[in-house]
């Protein structure tokens, strides 16, 4: 019986180091890809004032460029219990800034944003209206029973959050600006809060388009 001898094939094993290498153009094409992906619908939105609208038509609004990211803060609702902030996120909001108090300036100012959204139709579910209260003056209990049965969202931010967030011009207070944040916290809109009738059709407009420009990505509700 003969026996014929096994033959073995040696082979070279892979060098660890020369992978390495290799897997890092590929990681960094990942990384960018993501962050192309997570700055997608900002730019989608900006698009929709340069290109989007028609020739000619100019925008109401003020843009924020750069857009601010919303702070990774605590705050409080009305009930003093603490709150991210970033709960506000996945929904378009149109922001009023203003201390407790708010007396009648301020009160017509919040039924702005109120009229504002609801003039959106179809589209108001996918906007919320904010206040945020830049101190601790405690509330009207009847202006905060309003508020919550008109569906407005209140929180209390401190001062100096609120300034590195949101952007105004210059000399300017934030009481002075309506704001409008994507929903992914960005401020990249504001209004001046002296909105007449004319104003709010044409702050309408802006908000229109960027809903219009968002619709492939942003859905109604959180």
């Amino acid at each position: 019986m003969s026996r014929s001898g096994l033959g073995l094939s040696v082979h070279s094993l892979p060098d660890p180091l020369h992978q390495q290498a290799s897997a890092v153009p590929s990681g960094r094409l990942k990384l960018l890809a993501i962050l192309l992906v997570c700055s997608l619908p900002v730019l989608i939105a900006y698009l929709a004032f340069f290109v989007v609208r028609p020739q000619g038509e100019a925008s109401f609004g003020t843009l924020i460029n750069p857009v601010r990211p919303m702070p990774d803060v605590q705050v409080t609702g009305l009930d003093a219990q603490p709150r991210a902030l970033s709960e506000l996120k996945g929904q378009w909001l149109l922001v009023k800034v203003d201390g407790g108090l708010c007396v009648r300036d301020c009160q017509k100012q919040l039924m702005v944003l109120r009229q504002l959204r609801l003039m959106l139709g179809k589209d108001m579910d996918r906007v919320d209206w904010v206040w945020l209260i830049n101190d601790s003056v405690p509330v009207d209990p009847v202006l905060a029973g309003h508020l919550k049965q008109d569906g407005a969202t209140v929180r209390r931010v401190a001062p100096t959050q609120l300034q590195a967030w949101l952007a105004t011009a210059a000399g300017e207070q934030l009481e002075s600006s309506l704001f409008v944040v994507d929903p992914m916290g960005n401020v990249m809109m504001r209004f001046s809060v002296h909105i007449d009738s004319a104003g709010a059709a044409k702050a309408r407009r802006d908000m229109e388009h960027l809903l219009r420009a968002s619709a492939s990505w942003d859905r109604p509700g959180r």
